[in-house]
């Protein structure tokens, strides 16, 4: 979820080089022209975010430098790396209205609705049924494509995917006689083991209360109820009995347990925090167990997250989106770099890399893939965790609805505003924003 988006940064300029030498002969205007069409070369200017800890700036590179040695169409990949999620779309904002969009980004899903609102970027289903089809979109896991589609189009193609999973330190486990194997279940183990594991230098749970703060809330409401919003993103759904309950639940787990930090628990340093021990447990996101493997000096391991009335989480993460605004040629030059991110091996080889969840049926059944979740078992928590997934967090005027839920929500958890009182706020606000849109 974004917080409210300040239009800054600099305007970026699409740039293309120059066109080949007009043929000779006796081929005709229309057939010169049409080779001098198909022979100008392609720079495609890709906006991509980093958003957690890892080398991912480098994989980038790299995937656009293999791109362009393999590719012998004329088109190269230019990566621009743009910030975090919220940067990245303050730049493409920035660019589309200053009519120099990029032609392709990775951005979160969840912002869908935004661009969409400001027509800033192409359906893809005529490209789809050209170069894939059904078959293609099939293979995409149904929890990933929520936030991809709406309307019967596809807007966007899941890549840098996630889901929000439970890390625990197995060797504070057994210091504290809790059996390593056995995560906690549901939310009256979870309470009682992080009591046992809290300790002066060591809480016994973190869940970020700063950013993505509404992500996390968002699988305590999956697990008492239902999601937040529904499929259009022109209503929210926060006020309810059992978010009231849910989010009283989270902060008793400060408050009254006191087996989490009060005041502001920052997102980013969470997981350095795992790694130090100076946390057990910790809610976070799949695209960190990267940094986490190569960071922990313990052994850790990973689990769903705890169920309420059920198990439950949102899914994370980035899809690919193609913008309006450049030439048609172009929309196909980025479809081409699309597929060419998606293959199988490729998902399946990013995912190790990094830790996302590699977001296709077929990238979880390669070789490479197999070998790997043999040898850490942890990689294969996030993928299982899909069939109780749901849509993240996503709605029109989101940069507006986005603020007015995290500031709720900090209200009650970081503040001593009531639950109640607290979501009713987020309701009324919200619904106020979102009825231009229900007329």
């Amino acid at each position: 979820m974004m917080l409210a988006i300040a239009l800054t940064g600099s305007m970026l300029a699409l740039s293309a080089c120059g066109g080949a030498a007009p043929a000779t002969g006796g081929s005709g205007a229309k057939s010169t022209e049409a080779e001098k069409k198909a022979s100008k070369p392609i720079e495609l200017q890709f906006y991509f975010p980093v958003a957690v800890g890892g080398p991912l700036t480098k994989i980038f590179d790299s995937l656009a430098e293999q791109f362009n040695k393999e590719n012998k169409d004329g088109i190269t990949v230019k990566p621009i790396y743009t910030g975090s999620n919220q940067d990245t779309l303050v730049k493409a904002q920035t660019a589309v209205m200053g009519g120099t969009p990029p032609d392709l980004m990775l951005s979160s899903s969840t912002d869908l609705f935004t661009l969409m609102d400001m027509d800033a970027i192409i359906p893809l289903n005529d490209l789809i049924a050209k170069d894939g089809g059904d078959a293609y979109i099939k293979d995409f896991y149904e929890g990933f494509m929520a936030n991809a589609q709406t309307g019967g189009k596809t807007y966007s193609i899941p890549f840098q995917r996630s889901t929000i999973i439970l890390y625990y330190n197995k060797d504070a486990f057994k210091e504290v006689g809790l059996d390593p194997n056995k995560p906690p279940q549901n939310y009256q183990e979870l309470t009682e083991y992080a009591k046992k594991l809290t300790k002066p230098g060591r809480w016994g749970l973190e869940i970020s209360s700063t950013d993505y703060i509404g992500w996390m809330f968002q699988a305590l409401a999956l697990q008492n109820g239902k999601n937040l919003m529904d499929q259009d993103g022109k209503k929210v759904f926060f006020n309810t009995p059992e978010n009231v309950k849910a989010l009283q639940f989270w902060i008793d787990l400060i408050k009254k347990d006191k087996v989490m930090p009060e005041g502001a628990t920052n997102w980013a340093t969470i997981p350095s925090d795992f790694n130090s021990g100076k946390t057990a447990m910790m809610y976070h996101t799949t695209g960190n167990l990267g940094a986490v493997k190569s960071g922990a000096k313990f052994e850790f391991g990973t689990a769903f997250l705890p169920a309420g009335k059920n198990f439950g989480t949102p899914v994370g993460g980035a899809n690919l989106y193609i913008f309006k605004g450049i030439a048609k040629e172009r929309q196909e030059a980025a479809w081409k770099y699309i597929r060419w991110l998606t293959q199988p091996d490729r998902l399946a080889q990013f995912s190790i890399d990094t830790g996302y969840v590699a977001p296709t049926r077929s990238s979880n059944e390669t070789e490479a893939m197999k070998k790997y979740i043999a040898s850490f078992p942890q990689a294969v928590t996030a993928r299982d965790q899909l069939q109780y997934a749901a849509a993240s967090f996503s709605t029109h005027a989101s940069g507006e609805v986005g603020k007015i839920w995290n500031d709720s929500l900090q209200s009650a958890i970081t503040g001593d505003v009531p639950p109640a009182e607290a979501l009713k706020k987020a309701q009324d606000a919200s619904e106020k924003v979102l009825a231009p849109f229900n007329k």
